[in-house]
């Protein structure tokens, strides 16, 4: 319920101060409600730390956010879109959470030339076949996230490997990097399972078919509250001292590690960002946020801050200037800076963010559970996959 009037103050401030000075208009298209409210509202509480330590105004005129509910509707979230952009007539937008909303924005946004800066939704596509220049990407790619996997798998001794995701395009994506690298390794996939994304509350009968084949390891993705059933059902299944559970990082985020508890501990995972990266400027992050908002920053609040910097970096570089838009995505291209997540820049053969992934496992340190990064893939580029700008 916070972000919900967060968001909608966020947006009255436009109508307080557009009338007094030259504003930056940047539309914001997240969820604000719903199963995925808590994703939208870390991405904008980054954007707005972000703005607060990087500069909320460029020659004179004030950066402003404007924040319309996806609701993660396709129809509504490209209805908030035209809104933005007619009505608020916004200089660029910045969204959203799910990969579907951001197919129904492509495109819109494509055709009217307008930068979409997407902080999250990962469809392959989207940096892929249907790439954009005018659509950028700071979060990942399922591959980008996923692809590394199969053979740091392959190399860690593992043969054989079970995969398991929700059923949506999302979770077939990222098996399908897995599966990749790891038979390109050398190893064998024995076995795949894609539980209905909405309908599935016991995962029972999926993990008695991974006992009674037992690979070496289990590979999964699964978030939001999914990712905290399979979590707990896993371990009261018994299977963590059998089988080793790996699989895109989401899974054990710190959003969910609460409810996880104890049951989350050997999780190895892989992730753009995880909280005790060893870096000054993590550091210095996580002691903002904190000291803000009293809690621990994850990587959605990080995918926010990055994007949040990206911008005032960029409108730097154009001195505020927003109506030449191609300005404006060259600009973004020349981008460099090293975050919270590591080394940042865009790729301009993709408009997909390069980046470290952490390989990381979930210990019991003193009285915490917490994300122990176990290697790191430097400088991560997704493939073109298709991508013709």
């Amino acid at each position: 319920m916070r972000h919900w009037w967060y968001g909608w103050i966020v947006g009255l401030g436009l109508v307080a101060t557009s009338h007094a000075e030259e504003v930056i208009k940047v539309g914001v298209v997240l969820p604000f409600s719903g199963v995925y409210a808590s994703l939208g509202g870390d991405i904008t509480d980054g954007m707005q730390l972000a703005l607060e330590i990087y500069g909320s105004e460029i020659a004179g005129k004030k950066i402003i956010l404007i924040t319309e509910d996806s609701e993660v509707k396709p129809s509504v979230g490209l209805t908030k879109t035209k809104k933005l952009v007619f009505q608020d007539k916004v200089d660029l937008l910045v969204g959203p959470v799910a990969s579907n909303v951001a197919g129904a924005m492509r495109d819109f946004v494509h055709t009217a030339k307008i930068p979409l800066i997407i902080p999250n939704a990962g469809n392959n596509l989207l940096t892929g076949e249907k790439c954009s220049p005018w659509v950028i990407r700071t979060s990942f790619s399922n591959n980008q996230i996923n692809g590394v996997m199969g053979p740091w798998l392959y190399a860690q001794g593992y043969r054989t490997l079970y995969l398991m995701a929700a059923d949506y395009a999302a979770g077939r994506q990222m098996m399908d990097a897995v599966r990749r690298g790891f038979i390109g390794a050398g190893g064998e996939i024995v076995g795949e399972e894609y539980p209905p994304l909405r309908e599935t509350k016991d995962f029972a009968p999926y993990l008695a078919k991974v006992k009674a084949i037992h690979p070496d390891a289990l590979y999964v993705f699964f978030a939001g509250g999914l990712a905290i059933q399979f979590v707990k059902q896993y371990h009261a299944f018994g299977l963590k001292g059998e089988i080793p559970l790996t699989g895109a990082g989401w899974l054990t985020s710190p959003l969910f590690l609460p409810a996880q508890g104890a049951a989350a501990v050997g999780f190895t995972g892989a992730l753009n960002y995880v909280p005790s990266i060893d870096s000054d400027e993590n550091r210095s992050f996580q002691a903002a946020f904190s000291e803000k908002h009293q809690r621990t920053a994850s990587e959605f609040t990080v995918q926010g801050f990055d994007t949040g910097r990206l911008i005032v970096e960029a409108l730097k570089v154009t001195g505020g200037e927003t109506d030449d838009k191609s300005a404006l995505v060259d600009a973004i291209h020349g981008v460099r800076f090293t975050g919270p997540r590591g080394p940042f820049r865009i790729d301009p053969a993709t408009n997909n963010v390069i980046q470290d992934i952490y390989i990381f496992q979930m210990r019991q340190v003193g009285y915490n559970i917490r994300h122990v990064v176990i290697d790191k893939i430097e400088n991560v580029q997704d493939p073109p996959n298709g991508c013709k700008m």
